[in-house]
């Protein structure tokens, strides 16, 4: 059953190759397990830097890692979620710039803005392994949390996805999130999941008003906000 979940899982959140076509709806009923495919981009991304010792060379080649892995999938989400925001109208009209294809100022500035942030991060973290894995796996907390609590307001995979969450999802998530203890720290940790937690309720409240719920492309744009504001907390822990 978990086999499946987690091949379901791999497929939806990385180009990492795991066989034919998995079973969607196993995932669905175990979307706590997000968090799992954070280690595991996130500890690829870290395994790859570890050698190299010139930090911006390091956040760039962590950064891009993640990016790639996730076949800038949630990228995509943080630029449709910047051009809605930034347009003039009603409702209606940012669902539409939300939901097309294309990419205006609005999303290429707020992609610029948080992958600077994400970068000077961990340019500036004293281990780029580690905050690239605490960032990703927050990350992957908040995608598992914003499932639970954010109600759909169009159907699509985020309303597949929330129908079948439950709310014992949230303390389960944070159970696979919780050994980055072992890694950051317990005050790495507690900054981590505060971070996420806050960052969450902004995008809750911000979505509420702006489209009258939550898609796939607003869970996207918050997972890539937390992984950059989780690695900024953590240089200042």
């Amino acid at each position: 059953m978990y086999r499946e979940s987690l091949r379901a899982l791999l497929q939806f959140t990385t180009r990492i190759p795991v066989g034919g076509p998995a079973d969607f709806d196993a995932f669905a009923r175990h979307s706590y397990l997000y968090p799992l495919a954070g280690w595991i981009i996130g500890g690829i991304a870290a395994l790859v830097v570890l050698p190299i010792r010139q930090g911006i060379l390091s956040a760039a080649i962590a950064l891009s890692a993640v990016l790639l892995l996730s076949g800038f999938h949630h990228l995509d989400g943080l630029l449709d979620f910047g051009d809605a925001a930034m347009v003039h109208g009603d409702r209606e009209r940012r669902i539409a710039i939300l939901t097309d294809h294309a990419v205006g100022a609005g999303g290429f500035g707020l992609g610029l803005a948080v992958t600077l942030v994400a970068f000077g991060s961990l340019a500036a973290s004293p281990s780029v392994a580690v905050a690239i894995l605490a960032g990703e796996v927050s990350a992957k907390l908040a995608l598992s949390w914003i499932t639970v609590l954010g109600t759909p307001f169009r159907e699509g995979i985020h309303s597949r996805l929330h129908r079948q969450a439950r709310p014992v999802f949230l303390f389960l998530s944070l159970l696979l999130f919780l050994p980055i203890i072992l890694l950051a720290g317990w005050r790495g940790a507690a900054a981590a999941v505060l971070v996420t937690v806050l960052t969450l309720f902004l995008f809750l409240q911000a979505s509420r008003r702006l489209f009258g719920g939550v898609n796939g492309d607003v869970a996207g744009a918050a997972h890539e906000v937390t992984r950059a504001v989780v690695m900024a907390a953590l240089v200042f822990i």
